[in-house]
């Protein structure tokens, strides 16, 4: 079973990366910060204005360890990872099932469907927390029931995209209800539509910028399985876009990044001026408000849950590692079906 192993984040304005024999040495104005050994670590995240030697580059190459290079908000920008891993005749199969409608379609299915099941049970969980449920959040929680089922019988992947846009459009129209703070408090994080690029509300910058964080774990499972994280199933092929790891991120996205946001928000360990509004309407986390999320995101990703399928305990961190090994069996063809990760 594959370790988990840590994320090292890097985000403060000119810090500067180098090593000394096997370790990681992080500087801020001249003064050593932190000392990482490199087989501690899965891979390095740098944040904003970060600076890494080429001897650093290197020593994280050759050990597996990818650099991921975002600015501030955490969107990705580059990645530096040494030779390609994996066996070659897996990325073949991946490529020829890519290019197979049905097959990408049956991959697709379990993905789509496990999301919205798993969004639903955010929302089962906080009308089971909150007690006094409105209609609309009832509704919600029923049309989402039916958009999984009709996502199990989808007959395309077009009519597939479409179930999982009318569920999302749903599940985000109610997401409001599942912030508990108090008005105004609370009315500082309702968020009215999913904007991306850029956020244009506290909650939209803090959701994008765990979905960032996910999405670059989900690249790192996918190359170390083997799989070309460009090449997705669900997602189309797009320059530049990590498809398969969008793929799957899906159906943990609920689980992980949308609980892990509002609980944030409830306990109050992030307030509403922990935001920046900039010029032109877009919002960003200041970095000490950044730098709670990542601590929490890394806490969370070390709490155990028994996988649905393995039956076996495992932490949070490993899960998107372990659907990425699941679907490369697929792809293989040693399981006829994807085992979806269901949030229960």
């Amino acid at each position: 079973m594959k370790q988990h192993l840590n994320t090292l984040f890097v985000q403060s304005d000119g810090a500067f990366i180098s090593c000394r024999g096997q370790t990681l040495v992080v500087r801020t104005d001249g003064e050593v910060r932190l000392r990482v050994p490199i087989h501690t670590i899965g891979s390095v995240v740098c944040m904003g204005r970060v600076n890494c030697s080429t001897p650093a580059l290197a020593l994280c190459a050759e050990n597996g360890v990818a650099v991921s290079l975002c600015n501030a908000s955490g969107r990705l920008l580059a990645r530096v990872t040494g030779f390609t891993p994996g066996n070659v005749l897996l990325r073949r199969d991946q490529y020829r099932a890519a290019d197979d409608e049905a097959r990408c379609l049956a991959i697709a299915v379990p993905i789509v469907a496990t999301k919205i099941s798993n969004a639903r049970t955010a929302l089962l969980r906080a009308a089971r927390d909150h007690g006094n449920v409105s209609d609309l959040l009832r509704a919600a929680i029923v049309r989402m029931a039916e958009s999984a089922r009709a996502a199990l019988h989808a007959t395309s992947l077009d009519e597939l995209r479409g179930i999982e846009g009318e569920a999302a459009s749903d599940y985000f129209s109610v997401f409001n209800h599942l912030i508990t703070l108090p008005k105004p408090e609370g009315a500082d994080f309702c968020i009215t539509s999913r904007s991306r690029r850029p956020p244009l509300d506290r909650m939209n910058a803090l959701l994008s910028f765990l979905y960032a964080m996910l999405a670059a774990d989900a690249r790192s499972a996918c190359e170390a399985v083997g799989l070309d994280a460009a090449v997705g199933f669900l997602h189309r092929d797009r320059p530049g876009r990590p498809s398969l790891a969008l793929d799957l991120m899906e159906e943990i996205r609920a689980f992980l990044c949308d609980r892990l946001a509002l609980s944030l928000i409830n306990r109050r360990q992030i307030r509403a001026n922990g935001f920046e509004l900039l010029e032109g309407g877009p919002v960003r986390m200041t970095d000490q408000t950044r730098r709670t999320v990542v601590v929490a995101y890394q806490k969370r990703k070390q709490e155990e849950i028994l996988h649905p399928y393995l039956q076996e305990r495992i932490t949070i961190g490993l899960l998107v590692h372990i659907q990425a090994r699941l679907l490369s069996r697929v792809i293989r063809g040693e399981l006829e079906t994807y085992p979806a990760f269901v949030w229960k």
